[in-house]
């Protein structure tokens, strides 16, 4: 990956190109986590490790996030809560949480680059981009940072509930998730519009 894309941009006249991903859509607890990275253009090094966050072990994930925190010039994290997901649906706080990470950057883009989303608009000119993850270095970037915040919440979250093994699974509906919300019911932090978190209320 490298920074063509961004180059190019660059080229035409813009000058703060941001990223923006986010992590934590399918997961039947927990918040949904956006992050939105302004690159420096000159972390060639970076660019050749970047991808999407869900085509990278956890390993590189950790190792290079460092990496993507040290080389950016600003980066920020916007979160929707379950409440947030329960009370306006998932693509509503998806943009939400996308919004929230754009505004707390400690520069003011000229420019953002996302992963596609139907509906998705902001303020500053934008490109919504399908598979922008695998392809833009920005928005690989962003899922990074996204995927790798999104999980140590729910590690957090895991100390405060144990019982429900959030530091294994992180949220997502495996067989042991499920089991132990059959039995124990949902806990503050389940998303309770989703189906099987709402079936377990019936």
């Amino acid at each position: 990956m490298d920074y063509n894309y961004e180059q190019n941009l660059i080229n035409s006249g813009h000058s703060i190109i941001c990223g923006i991903d986010e992590a934590g859509r399918g997961p039947l607890a927990g918040p949904l986590v956006s992050a939105a990275v302004v690159l420096d253009r000159m972390s060639e090094e970076l660019f050749i490790l970047l991808n999407d966050s869900k085509l990278l072990s956890q390993k590189n994930r950790k190792a290079i996030l460092p990496m993507i925190l040290c080389h950016a010039r600003s980066w920020s994290i916007g979160v929707a809560s379950n409440v947030d997901i329960d009370r306006h649906g998932l693509s509503y706080a998806n943009k939400i949480a996308m919004k929230r990470a754009w505004k707390y950057l400690s520069v003011t883009p000229d420019f953002i680059l996302s992963d596609y989303m139907a509906r998705l608009s902001f303020e500053t000119p934008f490109e919504l981009i399908k598979g922008g993850d695998r392809k833009i270095a920005s928005i690989a970037a962003a899922s990074i940072v996204a995927k790798e915040f999104h999980d140590r919440m729910m590690d957090a979250f895991a100390l405060k509930y144990p019982e429900y093994g959030f530091h294994l699974h992180k949220g997502y509906g495996t067989q042991f998730h499920r089991d132990q919300l059959q039995w124990l019911g949902p806990c503050d932090i389940h998303r309770k519009s989703f189906a099987p978190v709402k079936a377990t209320l019936l």
